[in-house]
C-alpha cells in the first residue's frame, strides 16, 4: 500500500462526499486506502457514507474524541508507506498524490509536506506555509499586524508572507488540512499529540519533525480546494478561544520560561480584546437592531413632525400627549413586522428589509384609519416620517454590512441565475437535483466543455464572458469529463467573479463557500427541512400566539369541550410563554430542527400514546413533519385532536 489517507468527519457528510470523489480521482494508477474516523457525527454521516463509498476503512466513535486522537486512530488501522492527513472539506486535484510523492522522492531529507491551498472563492488560504509561533509572532497576529503588512518580515512572518505562493519552499508548519508524511518518519518522531483537541496539533507535529532533522516543505506544484470552516466557525470567540488555547500548550511544551510566560499573558489580552468585540456585535445583531430601529424611527416622526408643523401646517397644534403616545406605537408596529418579516434574521438580505418596510407602512397606515379621532394626527406627518424611517434604517444597515456586523447571504439574490460547467449528463444531473430543492427554474444554461457544443451557451474557455452576458450570480462545476485540476484552475481564475459551487458526477450534494471564514454551503438530494427555515419558525410561533390568545379569549367554551381543562388553561399559558408549541415531535432527535415540547406530536398522539411504538416510525413521522410544516398543518392537527388538547 503506497497511501493511506485519514480523514476525520464531523458533521460534514455533504462535503466529505465530494472530497471523496476527488480522492478516487487523485488515487488512480496508485495504492491508496482512505481511512473515515468519524467523531460521533449527528447529521447522518455514517449511514449516507456507508452507502456510497462501502470501500472506506471506517472507525465510529461514540463520543467527539477531537482532531489529534481520531487520526492516531486512522493511524493505527492504516498500512500505507505515506501517510495523509486530509480534511474532509477539501477537493483534490487529479496530480495532487502524484506529485507530493515525486517530490519525496526527489527529496530525500524531507520529512512533510504540504500544497497550495485555495479556497472556495479561489481565494489562497496564507495557512498553507506557517511558522513557528514564537511570542512576538504570535503577538503580531493576535493584534492584526500580520494583516495590516501581510508581506512583511517581520511582522508577516506568522504565515510568510514575504515568500512567493506560487514557488516551493522549506517552511516550519504544515498545515493540518493536507499533511502527507512518510510512515518512517511518523514511527520515529511519533503521531499527534492527543493533548491538543483541535488545532495546533499540526504545529507541534511539524516542529517534532524539524527538530529530528528533517524538513517540512511548501509545494506549490499542485493546489487543492480547501473550503475552512465546516466544523467549526471561524472568527467566533470559541475558535479564538480553541485556536490560542492551543499555541498555549504549544509553547508551554517546546519553549518553556520567559517565553512561555509572555505567550500566555498576550493570548489572555488578545482574548480579551476579541471577547468585547465579539459581544458588542452580538449584541448589535440580537438586541441592538431592534432598538436601534426604533430610535431611529422615533427620531425620523419627530423630525418630520417638527418640520411639518414649523412649515408645510403651521396652524396645528399636535398635543404632547398624543405624541408620546402615537410615535412609540409606531416604532413598535414596525419592529413587529419586521421581525416576522426576517428583518432581525441572522443572515441580513436586502428583500426582508424591503418586505418589512412595506408591511411595516401598510399596517401603520391601516391602524391610523381605525384609530379614534382624537388620537390621529396628519397624514403627511406619517407617510413622510415612514419614508425618512425608511432611508434611516437602510443607511444604517448599510453601514453595518460594511463594518462586517451584519453578514450578507451566500446567495445575495433569492433566485439567483446558475450556470453549470458540464457536460450533457453532467448537466442534466444538476438539473434534477436542483429540480429537488425547487430550484431549476433558475438554470439559465449550459457551459461546454470545449468550444461551440451543442446545447451550450459557451465554451469553457469562455466561462467569464457567459457569466457577465447573461448575468449569473453562481456557477456549478460538474466534475467527471471536467477534471478537478481544471476545475481548481478555473477557481483560481474566477476569483470574485461569480460564487461558485462543486458536484461530483454520481454525488447526491452541492458544495461551496462564499468565504474563507464561513461556513460552506451544501445542497442534497435529502428533501429541505421547512422547519430548519427562519420564516416558517417565526410563522409556527406567530401560529402558536395567535391560537393561545384565541383559545384565551373564548375560553368559556373550550371548558366545556376539551379533556382536562385545567391543563387546557396551563397550556394556553406555556405556549404564550414561549415553553411548549401546540404540535412538536413525538421523539426530538439531533438532525432535525429543534422545538418547544409539543403538547400535540404530528400523528396526533399524546406522549402516553407514543410508548411501544418504533423509533424508527417515530422518527419518521417527525422527519416528514419537519419537511412539510406549514400553517394548514398544525391547524389540522389541531382540529382533529381538539378535545385532546389537555391531556
Amino acid at each position: 500500500m503506497t497511501v493511506s489517507v485519514i480523514i476525520v468527519n464531523y458533521n460534514v457528510r455533504f462535503f466529505l462526499e465530494q472530497c471523496l470523489h476527488s480522492l478516487r480521482a487523485a488515487a488512480r494508477g496508485l495504492a491508496v486506502e482512505a481511512i473515515v474516523v468519524d467523531n460521533n457525527s449527528t447529521d447522518g454521516s455514517p449511514e449516507y457514507l456507508k452507502a456510497r463509498f462501502p470501500e472506506l476503512i471506517y472507525q465510529f466513535n461514540t463520543t467527539n474524541v477531537g482532531f489529534a486522537k481520531a487520526c492516531n486512530q486512522g493511524l493505527a488501522l492504516s498500512k500505507g508507506e505515506y501517510i495523509l492527513f486530509l480534511n474532509p472539506d477539501t477537493l483534490l486535484a487529479e496530480d495532487s498524490l502524484h506529485v507530493c510523492l515525486d517530490f519525496f522522492r526527489k527529496h530525500p531529507k524531507a520529512g512533510g509536506l504540504g500544497v497550495r491551498m485555495i479556497d472556495g472563492t479561489g481565494t489562497f488560504l496564507r495557512e498553507s506555509k506557517r511558522s513557528f509561533p514564537g511570542p512576538m509572532t504570535a503577538l503580531y497576529k493576535l493584534f492584526g499586524l500580520s494583516l495590516l503588512f501581510p508581506r512583511s518580515r517581520t511582522f508577516g512572518r506568522y504565515h510568510l508572507g514575504h515568500l512567493s505562493e506560487q514557488a516551493n519552499w522549506e517552511v516550519d508548519v504544515l498545515a493540518g488540512a493536507f499533511m502527507l508524511i512518510p510512515r518512517s518518519v511518523l514511527d520515529e518522531v511519533g503521531s499527534f499529540d492527543e493533548t491538543f483537541f483541535m488545532y495546533g496539533e499540526d504545529v507541534d507535529l511539524s516542529y517534532r519533525i524539524q527538530a529530528a532533522g528533517y524538513q517540512n516543505w511548501y509545494v506549490a506544484d499542485t493546489t487543492i480546494i480547501h473550503f475552512k470552516g465546516e466544523s467549526t466557525k471561524r472568527g467566533s470567540l470559541n475558535y479564538v478561544r480553541l485556536f490560542y488555547s492551543a499555541m498555549n500548550i504549544f509553547v508551554r511544551k517546546h519553549y518553556g520560561g520567559a517565553q512561555a510566560r509572555v505567550f500566555r499573558a498576550s493570548i489572555h489580552a488578545a482574548i480579551g480584546v476579541r471577547a468585547a468585540l465579539a459581544a458588542g456585535a452580538k449584541f448589535i445583531r440580537w438586541v441592538g437592531l431592534p432598538v436601534i430601529d426604533g430610535v431611529l424611527i422615533l427620531l425620523s416622526f419627530w423630525l418630520v413632525k417638527e418640520l411639518w408643523t414649523e412649515y408645510v401646517r403651521t396652524d396645528i397644534v399636535l398635543p404632547e400627549q398624543l405624541i408620546r403616545f402615537s410615535l412609540p406605537a409606531y416604532a413598535l408596529v414596525y419592529i413587529v413586522t419586521a421581525y416576522y418579516a426576517g428583518l432581525y434574521d441572522k443572515i441580513y438580505r436586502r428583500s426582508n428589509f424591503l418586505r418589512a418596510s412595506a408591511f411595516a407602512s401598510l399596517a401603520l397606515l391601516a391602524g391610523y384609519a381605525l384609530l379614534p379621532e382624537n388620537l390621529r394626527f396628519s397624514r403627511g406627518i406619517l407617510l413622510f416620517g415612514a419614508l425618512l424611517s425608511f432611508l434611516a434604517v437602510g443607511a444604517v444597515r448599510r453601514i453595518l454590512l460594511r463594518a462586517g456586523i451584519l453578514q450578507r447571504p451566500a446567495e445575495s439574490a433569492d433566485r439567483p441565475y446558475v450556470l453549470v460547467v458540464a457536460d450533457g449528463a453532467g448537466y442534466a444531473e444538476v438539473a434534477a437535483l436542483l429540480g429537488r430543492h425547487k430550484r431549476q427554474q433558475n438554470l439559465i444554461g449550459r457551459v461546454g466543455l470545449g468550444a461551440a457544443e451543442k446545447g451550450s451557451v459557451a465554451g469553457l474557455a469562455d466561462v467569464d464572458s457567459a457569466v457577465r452576458a447573461l448575468g449569473a450570480e453562481e456557477l456549478i462545476f460538474s466534475a467527471g469529463a471536467l477534471s478537478y485540476k481544471e476545475i481548481i484552475a478555473q477557481t483560481g481564475r474566477l476569483r470574485s467573479t461569480v460564487r461558485l459551487r462543486y458536484h461530483a458526477a454520481g454525488s447526491a450534494s452541492v458544495v461551496g463557500s462564499d468565504s474563507k471564514d464561513s461556513s460552506g454551503e451544501a445542497l442534497s438530494l435529502h428533501e429541505p427541512l421547512q422547519l430548519a427555515l427562519p420564516g416558517p419558525r417565526r410563522d409556527k410561533r406567530l401560529l402558536d400566539v395567535a391560537l393561545s390568545g384565541a383559545f384565551l379569549v373564548t375560553l368559556p367554551v373550550h371548558l366545556l369541550l376539551v379533556k382536562q381543562p385545567g391543563r387546557f388553561l396551563k397550556h394556553c399559558g406555556q405556549v404564550l410563554a414561549g415553553r411548549r408549541t401546540w404540535v412538536g415531535y413525538c421523539r426530538p432527535e439531533p438532525d432535525l430542527p429543534p422545538l418547544r415540547r409539543g403538547v400535540l406530536r404530528p400523528n396526533g398522539a399524546g406522549q402516553r400514546l407514543l410508548a411501544g411504538l418504533p423509533a424508527e416510525s417515530l422518527h419518521q413521522i417527525d422527519r416528514w413533519y419537519a419537511r412539510d410544516w406549514d400553517a394548514g398543518l398544525d391547524l389540522r392537527i389541531i382540529l382533529k385532536n381538539y378535545r385532546w388538547l389537555g391531556l
